[in-house]
């Protein structure tokens, strides 16, 4: 019996929640005193699989079938793997692509559903940690089944680190052609779909505390000095200041940048659940008592019309 943990790719890159699941995935191994085995579906499944193979991983399974990610054929081919492996839990990234599979292939396997999980733990049964009410409040769920099927919000986990040696085992999985019933052809960008704030290693993000429209040239100047990437919370979005592709949050995107400087954002727990992932933040707010300043790196007190321009002049 083992933990499984499914890999998702996109494009032709393997997406970080990969790695975060690997590291989600072991912890939970630890617990069971199993072992973790990780799939990978579809596309260059042998590079990826030599991308993912961290310390901790036990063997990493591939299915070579199709390029994309394919919902009938993640389907087919994660219950044939779940039927010969087993797992005690089986763990899939709670991403669009995440969400499209695991409805239906923990119906199959007969598996409870648990969905977004932000922490796994073991007692006498699995315990699940969700957040409810815009992460006001944290839940935990047991799960009393022998086997469940989790989802796991992305940056919650920090990525897997260290090169591993575990095998890398062809699975064939039989896939029903017949029952396949759509292909991707292409890719088309969403409107305002100009950057991926997700992949950004610096991240400048402006809230309501920048006032107006207008005033977001001297936010953009700060970036380009920076060679950062502009990013907002909701105010700035719902006003039309910034696309909606540009915003972090439980109703944006889920951002993990290596740098993210929040100006003007006051770190209300929709946001900050968007970016508290990131390896350093810095917070730009004249309100001491700002909730940011509480998972902050650095802040600064001061009007961000003075700090803003002086960082720019600084790293120009």
């Amino acid at each position: 019996m083992t933990v499984l943990a499914v890999a998702e790719h996109r494009r032709g890159e393997l997406r970080d929640v990969s790695l975060e699941l690997v590291t989600a995935g072991r912890r939970l191994a630890d617990a069971y005193g199993t072992d973790l085995h990780v799939a990978v579906v579809s596309g260059n499944v042998d590079r990826y699989a030599d991308d993912l193979n961290r310390d901790g991983i036990d063997a990493i399974h591939t299915v070579n079938f199709g390029e994309e990610f394919n919902h009938d054929v993640y389907v087919q081919a994660l219950e044939a793997l779940a039927a010969d492996l087993a797992p005690r839990v089986l763990l899939a990234p709670h991403t669009v692509n995440g969400l499209d599979y695991a409805p239906a292939l923990a119906s199959r396997l007969d598996y409870p559903l648990v969905t977004d999980a932000v922490d796994l733990s073991v007692d006498e049964s699995l315990v699940v940690t969700r957040e409810m009410y815009g992460s006001k409040v944290e839940t935990t769920i047991e799960v009393a089944s022998e086997r469940a099927l989790v989802t796991v919000r992305p940056a919650e986990w920090p990525a897997a680190e260290g090169v591993g040696d575990a095998p890398v085992e062809a699975f064939d999985a039989a896939v029903d052609e017949s029952a396949v019933g759509s292909t991707v052809t292409g890719f088309e960008e969403v409107a305002g779909g100009d950057v991926d704030i997700a992949e950004a290693d610096v991240l400048v993000s402006v809230g309501r505390g920048i006032g107006e429209e207008e005033n977001l040239d001297i936010i953009y100047d700060l970036a380009e000095a920076l060679g950062a990437t502009v990013s907002a919370s909701r105010p700035v979005v719902d006003n039309g200041w910034l696309p909606k592709n540009r915003q972090v949050g439980q109703s944006g995107k889920v951002v993990t940048p290596d740098v993210y400087i929040a100006i003007g954002i006051s770190g209300a727990v929709q946001h900050v659940a968007g970016m508290k992932g990131a390896d350093t933040i810095v917070a730009i707010n004249d309100d001491p008592n700002a909730p940011i300043f509480d998972i902050a790196d650095y802040g600064i007190v001061d009007d961000l019309f003075e700090v803003v321009p002086a960082l720019t002049e600084r790293f120009s």
